[in-house]
């Protein structure tokens, strides 16, 4: 693991954010920060309706924006991230909080291609689901929530380690 993060420390994007200057680091901070928000945010609301909240409104309806959020927000995220963890990155070594950081968002990212091809997600979107869809679509969306969530605490707790 060290030589990983040696090699991400060495990049060119890790003297690339030693030498921008003070404040780079506190604006990518802040850019990661962005991004994990419209992510989570937008995929709490999917989530909370997979589950059985708000069951009057459409699926559909939720999905349409919030896709399209959580994409640009994990982009934001990942690209932002990366740029974070070389600046440091051999700091990071022996930090019990990374490797299930990066577990769970690989997780997550699994979870949501698992989700895009259950038939009960097709379904659910065409406004025609059938009796055992909601908890197939449920398993997701908890799965989802618990993941991203330990992403995001996982994250916190990086830098007080």
């Amino acid at each position: 693991m060290l030589d990983v993060l040696a090699w991400l420390e060495a990049s060119a994007l890790g003297h690339a954010m030693r030498n921008a200057g003070v404040w780079i680091y506190a604006v990518v901070n802040l850019i990661h920060l962005v991004g994990v928000a419209a992510l989570f945010g937008s995929l709490l609301l999917l989530d909370l309706r997979l589950l059985g909240l708000w069951a009057r409104v459409p699926v559909s309806a939720i999905a349409a924006p919030a896709i399209p959020v959580s994409r640009v927000g994990f982009s934001i995220a990942a690209i932002s991230g990366l740029c974070l963890i070389t600046s440091n990155a051999t700091e990071y070594n022996g930090n019990p909080f990374l490797l299930p950081k990066f577990i769970a968002i690989a997780i997550g990212l699994i979870n949501v291609v698992i989700l895009h091809t259950l038939p009960a997600w097709t379904a659910m979107l065409a406004g025609m689901p059938r009796p055992h869809d909601a908890r197939q679509l449920a398993v997701a969306a908890g799965v989802s929530l618990v993941c991203w969530s330990a992403a995001i605490a996982c994250g916190r707790m990086l830098g007080y380690w």
